[in-house]
């Protein structure tokens, strides 16, 4: 018997008592006892006397600074724009969020707009648990067996402090079903700066993969360095090694273990929160779509996560007894940390700061809703 039953249970036989006879006052405490447990002098005590009314409540501590029927409206929409940041990455993003919301919405409230300058992550993190949710995701690997043994697994070949070493990974917007052809998207997140190129493509071939990495080599801001991939064979192929190796300055080929994700840990954050998040798992099987995809994606969405987008970067860890602890760096933008790369060439990164001068985050936002929409109703289409 639940709290709520029993206490309407004794609420009833309560009322019941104080009305009534000797006589049936005995069959009362009899199902007091039967139903609730109570010893006989208990029944009688418990039924016999008025409920005690709760004391009022005490609230103690601190008052409330950051009250969230304040805060939280305002916070609210650019949260959303943020595509949900968490708490560590707002507070590096808010300085230059909240002016550009400003700017291309509405004024916020002096008292607001102060206290969510103040607030710390923890605090952001509080103010939004209310509003959070959480997704699943799925993985598909057709595993390349020709090259496996050639591409060596990624050690200590990559100097990890460099820009320009990828790791790359393929995303199905299937739907659930892998039958038919379909849309697949090319992921890339540099290791070093989070820099992020993404590329759809039409099923998986081996022509078409390669035709995204080249184009996502194209776009980046430093050299190409380094590749490493799952052992999908849209990558362990002939047609992507000529490309990385005959060349004046080779570009390494490595590869992650089979069935460890941990080994290309970075992308797979990447699927989730620049793919899944915008594209979400809908079946997209109409080749049209692929080239409006490839305009945003290449356009507002990729200047929206490369300029706008803190991330953060696990900087050590400590490990203490038999508990390992993760120390984090401030949270930065992709662009923050291709400005600071001495791998990046000055007339890149003054390039850079004039086009980002150019944009505001929620204008961008708006475009790629916009376009998410339009190709939305593509991909209800069937050719």
């Amino acid at each position: 018997m639940s709290q709520t039953t029993r206490k309407e249970l004794l609420a009833k036989l309560r009322r019941r008592y104080q009305n009534a006879g000797l006589r049936h006052k005995g069959k009362l405490l009899d199902q007091a006892q039967e139903l609730l447990g109570y010893h006989r002098k208990s029944a009688i005590r418990v039924l016999g006397t008025a409920p005690v009314a709760g004391a009022p409540g005490i609230i103690t501590g601190r008052p409330t600074r950051y009250e969230p029927s304040v805060l939280v409206p305002w916070l609210r929409p650019i949260w959303q724009a943020t595509d949900y940041a968490c708490g560590q990455r707002l507070v590096a993003m808010l300085p230059e969020w909240i002016p550009a919301y400003e700017a291309h919405e509405r004024r916020l409230p002096a008292e607001a707009r102060e206290k969510l300058l103040e607030a710390s992550p923890r605090t952001l993190d509080r103010l939004l648990a209310p509003l959070r949710g959480q997704g699943a995701g799925r993985s598909l690997t057709r595993p390349g067996t020709v090259l496996r043994h050639q591409i060596p697994i990624r050690g200590s070949v990559w100097e990890e402090g460099k820009a320009g070493w990828l790791e790359v990974d393929t995303v199905a917007l299937c739907g659930g079903s892998v039958a038919g052809e379909f849309v697949w998207m090319v992921d890339g997140v540099d290791y070093a700066t989070t820099w992020v190129e993404v590329r759809p493509i039409w099923g998986r071939g081996q022509a078409g993969t390669l035709a995204a990495l080249q184009d996502m080599e194209a776009s980046l801001p430093f050299p190409l360095l380094g590749l490493d991939s799952d052992n999908g064979g849209e990558f362990l192929n002939y047609h992507v090694m000529n490309w990385l190796q005959k060349r004046t300055r080779p570009v390494f080929m490595t590869r992650s273990r089979p069935w460890k994700k941990d080994d290309n840990a970075h992308v797979e954050q990447k699927n989730w929160t620049h793919i899944r998040q915008c594209f979400g798992y809908e079946r997209h099987d109409n080749p049209e779509v692929v080239e409006p995809i490839q305009a945003l994606v290449k356009g507002p969405y990729g200047q929206l996560l490369n300029y706008f987008h803190a991330s953060l970067k696990l900087e050590r860890k400590e490990r203490k007894g038999g508990r390992v602890k993760r120390l984090y760096g401030n949270a930065q933008t992709p662009l923050a940390r291709v400005l600071a790369s001495p791998e990046v060439t000055l007339q890149t990164k003054r390039r850079l700061e004039q086009e980002k001068a150019r944009l505001n985050p929620f204008a961008l936002k708006r475009e790629v809703d916009r376009s998410l929409r339009i190709i939305a109703a593509m991909r209800r289409v069937r050719p």
